[in-house]
């Protein structure tokens, strides 16, 4: 009797090549995770600072040198006008989560503030505001915001103990 010899491969080339796949995916996740992560971190700084920004032009075009009380008011375009002082993904929502952040904007009302050019009453604008971003996985850094332009960053939340003007107690600006 003769052997033939069949084309394959054998169980362990087959082992082998499952083996190497396994170690470049152990050697590779960790690094994707990071860059994940830092890009959702990225997204989240991006994010507050369209926020300041939006805020500014508010104020400048539209409120009367007063802020906008919310994203909500930010997202909604001046009358005759077909664009909105931000973007509809955060201003679409009061508390819109994006790249795995929660987005909040919240401030002090000047009772004197005149009415807007996008409809927010009189009385109902902001002297001063905070913005935060916070992680909703609570893996990452947490981010903040206030009238002075300037975004922290900490290993805690910013947002409940951000003042609306100046640098917070705790946290680090972004460099």
């Amino acid at each position: 009797m003769r052997w033939q010899k069949t084309g394959g491969f054998t169980l362990i080339e087959l082992l082998v090549v499952v083996a190497i796949i396994g170690i470049v995916a152990a050697i590779a996740i960790p690094g994707l995770l990071r860059a994940r992560l830092a890009a959702s971190e990225a997204s989240a700084i991006a994010s507050l600072r369209a926020i300041s920004s939006a805020q500014s032009s508010f104020s400048a075009s539209c409120g009367g040198g007063f802020y906008a009380p919310s994203l909500r008011s930010l997202g909604t375009p001046p009358a005759g006008a077909t664009s909105a002082f931000i973007t509809p993904d955060l201003g679409s929502s009061d508390s819109p989560v994006k790249s795995g952040y929660q987005i909040q904007l919240s401030g002090t009302a000047a009772g004197g503030a005149p009415a807007t050019c996008n409809g927010v009453g009189a009385g109902a604008s902001l002297r001063t505001y905070k913005s935060g971003a916070d992680p909703v996985g609570g893996e990452g850094r947490f981010f903040a915001s206030n009238t002075s332009n300037t975004i922290y960053q900490d290993a805690a939340s910013l947002f409940a103990g951000m003042p609306e003007s100046g640098a917070p107690a705790a946290g680090a600006p972004v460099q």
